[in-house]
């Protein structure tokens, strides 16, 4: 397989990984409904960065020994647990708002509660970085597709790629959610998706533990 088809390959597996919901899609919905443009732009470049620390661990073979040391993995899937149940609480308990910001003034909504930016993005790349799932997806890929002799600077570049693809998309996502229209529709009955993204990242832990007992 040349390197090309290994991209076009890689590309192809990406999107449907960063396109599916999960975690990443949950708290960028969170934080477009619940803050403004711009702490879901910085939750996105979080979580491309943690892209960046997952392919980091696996083209030095860190994700390889984490996957395969049952005690490190677990202490990771509980540390993943925690974290989700954490977001997921305070998505849960999201209200109806009593007062609707005009469309005129949503874009520009900064409300007192606003995470600072340093906050945002982190939370971005711990929802990321602790991801489980992403562990084994980049272990997998760096180990089942690409081939052992490429070279270490074209696995980079198929790195460097799935980052800034990863921050691209949903840069693209927070803009979207954050639309004046869209933003408004959201305000209103924004805390029921928050709710429904709350439990979803509550059943991302259960199901987490869960693997573990089993």
């Amino acid at each position: 397989m040349s390197y090309l088809e290994q991209f076009f390959l890689i590309a192809a597996v990406h999107l449907l990984a960063v396109a599916s919901p999960g975690p990443d899609f949950a708290i960028i919905l969170k934080q477009s409904i619940r803050y403004d443009r711009r702490t879901a732009i910085y939750t996105s470049l979080g979580i491309a960065t943690g892209i960046l620390l997952h392919v980091t661990y696996s083209l030095v073979g860190i994700g390889l020994l984490i996957a395969s040391d049952e005690r490190l993995f677990t202490a990771l899937k509980y540390l993943a647990a925690g974290y989700f149940c954490y977001i997921a609480w305070h998505s849960l308990r999201a209200k109806k708002p009593e007062n609707i910001i005009e469309d005129s003034q949503v874009n520009n909504q900064q409300t007192s509660d606003n995470p600072s930016l340093k906050k945002a993005f982190f939370t971005g790349f711990l929802i990321n970085g602790l991801n489980v799932k992403a562990t084994l997806f980049f272990v997998s890929l760096f180990s089942v597709i690409i081939m052992p002799e490429t070279p270490f600077a074209i696995k980079l570049s198929y790195g460097l790629y799935m980052t800034l693809a990863t921050a691209a998309w949903f840069i693209l996502l927070s803009c979207l959610l954050t639309q004046t229209k869209v933003r408004a529709v959201l305000q209103k009955k924004g805390y029921i998706l928050d709710r429904v993204m709350g439990a979803v990242l509550l059943l991302l832990a259960v199901q987490l533990v869960l693997s573990d007992l089993n």
